[in-house]
């Protein structure tokens, strides 16, 4: 009997420990790594076209006096020929100097073609105004606080111009290493040098490997690109979602049928993340903005045999259902300790695990490195970093619960741009035991005041 226990026990415990993310992340992964490696090597570039078309550049601008001069500095340092980049700055009710900022890069960039327009508050109100005042043939969107790569545009537009059938692209983002090596204390440091190999693996290997097969979620708020023609028959921005981003590529494929790609050899950096508030607030953003989006094209025809082409069900299986054995993996560590299984057993799987998501981490790595060839400094700099890659495992795990946490407080918070903080957070639980506190302490009073009066 004792013999049929721990088999049954063995049984479960690889069974829903061990096998399930095999079959859910591992396996699917390993697949994906391998499928890059190969395009990677084949190293396939679009013919330029014989003559560049004009383009209109969108920048929404809010607060960017800091930022805004390098951005546009960057516009008329890239490749792209100036006469034919028209660049419409759009101020969202900033607050600050910016203006300035404009004009005094008016003079200093005289061959650049820019034009100031003010707008209602919000980005996607920003963005709908420049939608409608531009004249090139495609319409790419970049924010404010970060810089083009020298080939960036030429390399999106001859990725348009060589299939006539992508109606959008979004390009690759990456964070800005001179501005992570500013940062003298080591774990400040570490932090930005994480979110660069996660930023690297996300766009130049997960989103690379979507864009393969047609499945890309969603576009880039930070520098995406659409086909005038294409755009200007959606519905625009959606100004009730803080999603904007993911709302328009919704539009692009489940209305109107449309191509959405990447190319990933078109880049865009941004600055850093400021801190683990910021990564906080940034990253349950983008958790409610998913819920949103799948909200509003909520499918209301759903019928069972077609669950997989309906979006929500997708949406829903892929980020919600699908994180539940990641919270299991997690919790189950206690839990498991305590049905009796052995402790040698939980930490050899579990390690077996992570040395796993590691090594296809260095898979992806790999396959990263062979791509930035085409991007030696990048290149050199991505590589320096080799060591945080065992770290990343952790860093996803991080934020996951982080996404969680925007799943649960989107159930009962209005929907904003701005959100609590992670310190916010911390300070209202502290305050919720004081008064949990408080009131246990006066009961305590009262009943010790009641039982000496009797």
């Amino acid at each position: 009997m004792r013999g049929l226990t721990r088999l049954f026990n063995s049984f479960v415990f690889w069974g829903a420990w061990v096998i399930i993310p095999f079959i859910m992340e591992i396996i699917p992964s390993i697949g994906a790594a391998i499928v890059l490696i190969r395009k990677r090597i084949k190293n396939h570039k679009p013919k330029p076209p014989l003559n560049y078309p004009e383009i209109s550049l969108i920048i929404p601008v809010y607060n960017s006096v800091d930022s805004l001069h390098d951005c546009i500095k960057s516009i008329h340092d890239s490749s792209y020929d100036d006469s034919k980049i028209r660049v419409y700055l759009v101020n969202n009710k900033t607050k600050d100097d910016s203006f300035h900022v404009y004009t005094e890069a008016q003079k200093e960039f005289p061959t650049v073609r820019m034009q100031w327009l003010n707008a209602k508050q919000g980005k996607s109100r920003a963005l709908n105004l420049a939608l409608y005042n531009s004249t090139g043939k495609y319409i790419i969107n970049i924010d404010s606080d970060g810089v083009l790569e020298k080939d960036a545009l030429k390399n999106m537009i001859d990725e348009f111009e060589s299939d006539p059938s992508i109606g959008c692209m979004t390009g690759a983002i990456l964070t800005i290493p001179e501005q992570i090596e500013e940062y003298k204390h080591f774990f400040s440091r570490l932090l930005r040098q994480v979110e660069f190999a996660e930023y690297a693996q996300a766009f130049l290997a997960g989103r690379s490997y979507a864009s393969e097969r047609n499945d890309l979620y969603t576009l880039s708020g930070a520098f995406s690109a659409f086909r005038k023609s294409t755009v200007l028959k959606s519905r625009m921005y959606n100004t009730n979602t803080i999603a904007e981003d993911t709302q328009i590529t919704f539009q692009m494929k489940y209305l109107m049928g449309q191509k959405v790609k990447l190319c990933d050899r078109a880049i865009y950096f941004v600055g850093p993340i400021e801190g683990m508030n910021k990564l906080y607030t940034q990253r349950q953003r983008w958790q409610r903005g998913s819920l949103e989006v799948a909200n509003m094209f909520d499918s209301k025809d759903f019928r069972p045999l077609n669950m997989l082409k309906d979006v929500n069900v997708r949406t829903l299986l892929y980020d919600h259902t699908f994180a539940f054995p990641r919270v299991v993996w997690i919790l189950a560590l206690v839990c498991l300790y305590f049905m009796d299984f052995s402790s040698k057993m939980i930490v050899f799987s579990t390690t077996l695990i992570m040395v796993i998501y590691v090594i296809i981490a260095y898979l992806y790595f790999w396959s990263i490195c062979i791509f930035l060839d085409a991007f030696p400094n990048i290149k050199k700099y991505y590589r320096s970093l080799w060591w945080t890659i065992p770290i990343l495992p952790l860093f996803n795990i991080l934020t996951f619960f982080i996404r969680l946490t925007g799943i649960f407080n989107s159930m009962n918070t209005s929907s904003a741009w701005k959100v609590k903080t992670f310190t916010d957070e911390v300070n209202d639980y502290k305050g919720v035991i004081k008064e949990d506190a408080k009131r246990i302490s006066d009961f305590n009073r009262k009943l010790y005041s009641f039982m000496n009066e009797t």
